[in-house]
């Protein structure tokens, strides 16, 4: 897996795309238990080079109940965006990953992991990627079904605050969802 992360970290494929320039974020170990696929990095995480160094990744560590030792950790926490660099900032938010990456290199990192126990697909371009037409009409209705999924996936919403509205909205993803999410990452790191 060395050399697969090596060859992704020089990887300039949609480089004319990214308006900052290419800077493959992506964590995974052979003894990865719990995988992350989310959208694509963000401004401060390109500038980091640490997955989920924001405070969408300090709301993800709060949902999981996880430690930040425990959520870097490679053995424990793969970290696997739809696109792997920070595509630009669009009208109301970040520009949508890139298409590339997934494709590209997913299969070829999950083939590298030995056990995995658990995928969380966060946002509606993972669910769509790895659910197809097994996800629901919308990404709310998707969530709220998160028991279809299990025990191989759990969808969630992006965790950026931008979402507190959403989760305002929709109490049963804080009462429901959330309890069923740490209770599964305890379970697998335990």
């Amino acid at each position: 897996m060395k050399k697969l992360l090596s060859e992704i970290k020089n990887c300039t494929v949609c480089s004319a795309k990214l308006p900052s320039g290419p800077r493959p974020i992506v964590s995974a170990s052979p003894k990865s238990k719990i995988v992350i696929i989310g959208q694509a990095p963000g401004s401060v995480v390109h500038n980091t080079g640490i997955p989920w160094d924001d405070k969408s990744g300090e709301n993800l560590r709060k949902w999981m109940g996880i430690s930040t030792d425990d959520f870097y950790n490679k053995d424990k926490v793969a970290i696997l965006p739809m696109g792997f660099c920070y595509p630009g900032k669009g009208k109301s938010g970040d520009l949508p990953p890139t298409k590339e990456c997934a494709p590209l290199w997913h299969k070829q990192i999950l083939d590298d992991i030995e056990d995995v126990s658990l995928t969380l697909l966060i946002g509606a371009y993972a669910q769509a990627y790895y659910l197809g037409n097994k996800k629901e009409r919308t990404l709310t209705e998707t969530v709220k079904n998160y028991h279809t999924y299990l025990p191989n996936y759990m969808v969630l919403p992006h965790p950026s605050p931008r979402n507190n509205i959403w989760q305002a909205k929709n109490k049963w993803f804080t009462t429901d969802v959330l309890p069923e999410l740490k209770l599964q990452v305890k379970a697998i790191l335990e």
